[in-house]
């Protein structure tokens, strides 16, 4: 009877050591990739930037979209924030597909609380663009303040996302598509590991 008990102990250790591939390695050539950019969120209640880099960058963005600025006008308006704007591309990404934002302010504002980011190229570490952004902000964070001089602040009202508010509009090509032989990274590598991999 002890023979069996004791059997049946190292078989369930056994299973215990049981580990998958996919916890502790990872597929060469199969990642996650960084995109950013910058852009102009619209829309505030008088409580964007004042800076003159946004003034520059409203110009810029309506001279694309064919309005000409005279050139002694500096287009100041409070309910204009610069912001940058940041996103992670996962892997096998394809065009169409929507990713989330993050937005946060780049200038003096004091929140992005009610804005709408104005479409936003995004580009990778090298140059291209992957995604284009656009949307309302959802800002978790709030300032108010009282006439007394008192102000209240809860979380960040200068950070805010946008669900789903980028569309990717390039792939990435990845080793992993395009060569014959399926690779795996360990995460912490070592001979036995590795001979184990091999013989599963």
């Amino acid at each position: 009877m002890k023979t069996i008990i004791l059997l049946a102990i190292m078989l369930m250790a056994n299973v215990a050591q049981a580990e998958r591939i996919k916890d502790i390695a990872a597929v060469a050539g199969v990642r996650s990739n960084q995109l950013v950019g910058y852009g102009l969120v619209t829309g505030l209640d008088k409580s964007g930037d004042k800076t003159r880099f946004t003034g520059q960058a409203l110009r810029n963005m309506v001279g694309k979209l064919g309005m000409t600025l005279p050139p002694g006008i500096d287009p100041k308006s409070k309910n204009v924030a610069l912001v940058s704007v940041h996103a992670e591309l996962p892997p096998f990404a394809k065009p169409g597909q929507t990713i989330d934002v993050t937005v946060s302010s780049m200038g003096d504002a004091k929140s992005l609380r009610g804005g709408s980011l104005v479409m936003s190229p995004l580009r990778g570490a090298d140059g291209n663009v992957y995604a284009v952004a656009q949307g309302n902000l959802v800002v978790g964070g709030l300032s108010a303040s009282g006439q007394d001089g008192s102000k209240i602040t809860v979380n960040n009202p200068l950070v805010g996302r946008i669900p789903n508010g980028a569309t990717v509009e390039r792939s990435v090509p990845t080793g992993f598509e395009q060569g014959g032989d399926l690779v795996f990274n360990l995460n912490t590598p070592d001979f036995t590991t590795a001979n184990r991999m091999v013989g599963a």
